[in-house]
């Protein structure tokens, strides 16, 4: 496994993902983690801290696992860089997947990795990646993209994420969650996961009618909301309302009221017992069969199967009662014995 860094890489994008990767040869992984630069000389990151690497990158194997590119603050400098570019598009072609975490999105789109894919990188960047590289079709909310073999994350510790969902498909969820547990770290939030909080979102509201609408969505998921009832709200058509949500969050109103319902929903469904009937009722979903499908759009996880996943752990003593965070996140145990890396 080889993690491309060279200067001004942000620390956590190169170190996250492979403490991730070491930790879970204590769990049954075979990771070797290279860290490599172009030259073979130490990197300086960006927030100043010198990194040791281990060699250059044609110091490789001929055949790789996987290829995890990080990123730097300033991305322009890093895509201007050819020798990393094609450093990196070279290693690509002897990989069996690629990675990225945060903006070493830009790094794979300018070696042309990801023509014709779906991606993703930190949110704000998102519109940056779409406007350079048109080719590529980026999704601003996942926390990471699976395209073929190729994976996209989101910013920083969404590399975290990342690794721990390879680690899982490589060595099977036993290994996974033991490798979570001892890094004291979620287990392990889906790629389709949202970035941030849909509720924070009427922060970002200018126009007073997209603020008053998203306010009342967020103030009640499961109220009777419509595109008809927010735009009467805002005393606006209900076409231009579309417009004013499209052009300030990229979202139409439909699709920005699932998105609280289903944030609404994933609370319950972790902080309670209730069926999953009451909770698609309660989230404002109106059945359970229309919650699932939103839960298998964009997390790719059944209700029933995202509670198994995040349900907390409670244990109870006759003073105290804990919530033990490295065990607050259950998976079922059927694994994969595809071995990566």
């Amino acid at each position: 496994m080889a993690v491309v860094a060279f200067d001004g890489v942000q620390l956590l994008d190169v170190t996250g993902p492979a403490e991730v990767f070491t930790t879970a040869n204590g769990h049954g992984g075979r990771y070797d983690v290279r860290i490599v630069s172009v030259t073979g000389r130490d990197v300086r990151t960006s927030g100043g801290i010198r990194l040791g690497v281990d060699g250059s990158l044609g110091g490789l194997p001929g055949r790789l696992g996987t290829l995890l590119v990080p990123g730097r603050r300033d991305w322009q400098r890093a895509v201007d860089d050819d020798a990393l570019t094609s450093g990196v598009r070279d290693l690509a072609g002897r990989s069996r997947r690629v990675a990225s975490v945060c903006a070493g999105a830009f790094v794979l789109a300018e070696a042309g990795l990801l023509n014709g894919r779906r991606a993703a990188t930190h949110w704000r960047l998102a519109g940056e990646l779409a406007t350079a590289y048109p080719a590529v079709t980026v999704e601003s909310d996942p926390l990471f993209v699976r395209d073929g073999h190729v994976i996209t994350s989101a910013g920083i510790t969404a590399g975290m994420d990342l690794a721990l969902a390879l680690v899982e498909e490589d060595h099977g969820a036993g290994p996974a969650r033991d490798t979570a547990r001892e890094l004291v770290v979620f287990m392990a939030r889906p790629g389709g996961q949202s970035q941030f909080s849909a509720r924070l979102r009427p922060r970002e509201a200018e126009h007073p009618a997209v603020r008053a609408a998203m306010d009342a969505v967020s103030a009640d998921p499961g109220g009777a909301h419509t595109p008809a009832t927010l735009a009467r709200l805002g005393k606006v058509s209900v076409r231009h309302l579309s417009r004013l949500f499209r052009g300030e969050t990229g979202l139409s109103p439909a699709q920005y009221i699932e998105s609280v319902r289903l944030e609404a929903a994933q609370a319950l469904l972790t902080s309670g017992t209730g069926p999953i009937e009451a909770v698609a009722d309660e989230a404002g979903f109106g059945s359970a069969e229309t919650m699932r499908r939103a839960f298998q759009q964009t997390l790719g996880l059944s209700p029933t199967h995202y509670r198994a996943r995040f349900r907390t752990t409670t244990t109870t003593t006759t003073t105290t009662t804990t919530t033990t965070t490295a065990d607050a996140f259950e998976l079922d145990d059927e694994g994969r014995t595809d071995h990566l890396g």
